[in-house]
This record gives C-alpha cells, sequence and structure tokens, in this order.
C-alpha cells in the first residue's frame, strides 16, 4: 500500500506545517513531494525555535534539519528542491504543480504551506539588522530572550497601545508604545498605558540605534532618541507570490488582509486544495500553531483519500 490516489500530494513549503503534515502522511503511506524553495527560510533571521515541546532553543536550521533527517526515512516521501510557481487545476481532475525549473508536477491533492512574507518598513534605518533579535514580532517568540531592560511597541491602535504596558510587563517593567500624533483615542491610550506603569510617545520611527544588531536607541523623524533595548513592531505581511497567483487563479477565499481561508480540515473550499500555517492566520502564527495545522490537514487528505477509494 504505497499510495491512496494515481498523483501524489504535493506540499508546496518546507516549514513547520508543510513537514508536519509529510511526515504525517507518510506514515499514513501516502507518495509525497515537498516543493523546497533553494532561498533562506522567512524564520532564518531567528536565534531559535521557541514554545515548541522538545524543540525549545534550536535553532531554524537545526529544526529542518532534523525534520528531513526523520523524513529520509520514509521511502514514499520525496524531497524536491525547487520554486512552486503556480497550482492550476489539471483537465483529468487533481492538480498541476508549476516549477520554477520550467516542469510541472501532477498532483492528486495539493496543500499550500508556504509561510508568508513580512514587509520590512523600508525607510526605517538599521530595521533588518535589529530583525529577530531586538527588534521582534511577538513577546512569545523571543520576549524570555529579551527580558528585563526597557521596551517599546509601534502601534496605531489605542487599544493595542494603551495595553501593551500590562501586556508585556512580564518581560519588562519598562514599556512605552509609539503611536502616530493623529491616532484616534490617543489619550485614552496614554491614560491607561499609565495606569499599568507605561506611557505613550507620539512620533515617527525613522532609524534604529544599534552594535551588530543589539538596539540600544530608537530614533524618531523630529530628532527625538529614546533609549531603548527591545522594540516590538509587528510588520505587515504579504503572501508568497504562488499563494497570490493561485488565489488570483483558482478563486481562493481571502481575508481583508489577504491570508486564505479555511475550515477545521485546512481546506481552501476548492476540492484537493488544502493550506496550512501563516499563509492562513494573522495572529496564530508559531511553530506549534503550524504543526497542529499541517497535521489537521494531513488528517484530512487521508480521510479524503479513504472516502474516495470506498466510493470508487
Amino acid at each position: 500500500m504505497s499510495s491512496h490516489a494515481d498523483h501524489p500530494t504535493v506540499i508546496v513549503g518546507a516549514g513547520p506545517a508543510g513537514l508536519t503534515a509529510a511526515l504525517c502522511l507518510a506514515r499514513y503511506r501516502h507518495r509525497v513531494i515537498v516543493v523546497d524553495s533553494p532561498g533562506a527560510p522567512r524564520n532564518s533571521a531567528s536565534a531559535g525555535v521557541h514554545g515548541h515541546i522538545g524543540m525549545d532553543g534550536v535553532t531554524p536550521a537545526e529544526f529542518r534539519a532534523r525534520a528531513w533527517r526523520e523524513l529520509s526515512r520514509y521511502t514514499t516521501v520525496e524531497r524536491l528542491e525547487d520554486e512552486a510557481e503556480g497550482v492550476s487545476s489539471a483537465p483529468d481532475g487533481g492538480f498541476r504543480v508549476a516549477l520554477g525549473s520550467g516542469g510541472t508536477v501532477q498532483a492528486g491533492t495539493v496543500l499550500l504551506a508556504t509561510g508568508v512574507v513580512d514587509v520590512h518598513p523600508a525607510d526605517v534605518d538599521g530595521f533588518a539588522e535589529c530583525w529577530g533579535r531586538s527588534v521582534i514580532h511577538c513577546p512569545f517568540c523571543l520576549g524570555e530572550e529579551n527580558a528585563g531592560g526597557s521596551w517599546a511597541t509601534v502601534a496605531d491602535n489605542a487599544e493595542l497601545a494603551g495595553m501593551s504596558a500590562v501586556a508585556f510587563r512580564a518581560w519588562s517593567e519598562d514599556t512605552i508604545a509609539i503611536c502616530p500624533e493623529t491616532m484616534p483615542g490617543l489619550e485614552t491610550a496614554r491614560a491607561t498605558a499609565r495606569s499599568g506603569g507605561g506611557d505613550v510617545v507620539t512620533g515617527t520611527v525613522r532609524r534604529l540605534r544599534h552594535r551588530e544588531g543589539a538596539l540600544h536607541g530608537i530614533e524618531l523623524a523630529d530628532g527625538r532618541v529614546l533609549e531603548r533595548q527591545t522594540l516590538v513592531w509587528t510588520p505587515r505581511q504579504r503572501q508568497q507570490p504562488v499563494v497570490q497567483r493561485v488565489a488570483d487563479e483558482l478563486k481562493l477565499t481571502v481575508d481583508e488582509a489577504g491570508f486564505v481561508a479555511v475550515d477545521a480540515s485546512q481546506s481552501t473550499g476548492v476540492p484537493g486544495l488544502y493550506a496550512a500555517g501563516d499563509l492562513t492566520s494573522r495572529w496564530k502564527q508559531s511553530v506549534t500553531a503550524s504543526t497542529a495545522a499541517g497535521a489537521a490537514a494531513a488528517d484530512a487528505i487521508h480521510m479524503a483519500a479513504l472516502l474516495a477509494a470506498v466510493h470508487h
């Protein structure tokens, strides 16, 4: 029993969601092809994976290396180091996955697990050098490694700005929110922050002063410098180009921010097409959440294959 379909499941992306789905499907003895982009993974800037039992502190490179070592034991799993350029419906059913090398792969089922692209602010000098070290996108991921010292967060929402002094208190007793001067609810946010021991500062960040990625000052557009050691900044995100093309061509449902809508089984609503991981949610982006989504997708793919075989 090597397969449940004439064509394999193709997983586009080799992050936590895609690799977990590959492992689960392999144990169901499905044929799986994982299209693994040769480019640097999105989390390569991070010093380690955190909050995932058995993997806490493991570097992203080691996480992937361990995963591929485990998957190499399964003869039904193939790693294809290439870029996926598109996914289209095949005339005889299933899908065709177009590759950057010029070839195509026939798939009975496709799982999109590419993650997303973090769009760094282009006009903030020093952002890239500090990203993943002293500029963090969420305290759960790197708060422990930046505990103590002075923190700041960039916010354009009054409720979030006001709550930051309280929400980040587990890691720092000196927290400010940097907000636009025109932000609605500014004074309410400031009062809330101060009641929790923090404050709100208005201005626009223009430069991050740092020493080899270790932040020590935030320079605003008017020349003021805020002495801070950690900056919480969640940048805008966009879909990987292949996901955007698939969403357009196959008419996937996306939310206002462009994230792909899925149900509890990780189905996109297009029969045979699933999505898992960061590309489906702005606020559930962790290794643990992604691995859970990958496992859920694998279970759904397996069950769909069983039902198809029963009714064939």
